[in-house]
């Protein structure tokens, strides 16, 4: 009977490049490299880099 450790596990997240620096991701920092690229984007949602467009502020809610 074959042992379960000899089959190729799948692992839970794919690998991917690390979307501030394009170094691999690490596990505990996923999907960043680092905790330095980490806070490098939290920075960028906290100052308002990220922005979703809505409707425009001057629209009447009427229609």
């Amino acid at each position: 009977m074959a042992d379960i450790r000899d089959e190729k596990v799948t692992p839970l997240r794919p690998k991917r490049p690390c979307p501030e620096c394009g170094k691999p991701s690490q596990r505990a920092y996923y999907p960043f490299c680092s905790s330095r690229c980490k806070d490098v984007d939290l920075n960028r949602w906290l100052s308002g880099h990220y922005v979703l467009p809505g409707r425009p502020a001057d629209e009447d809610d009427d229609e």
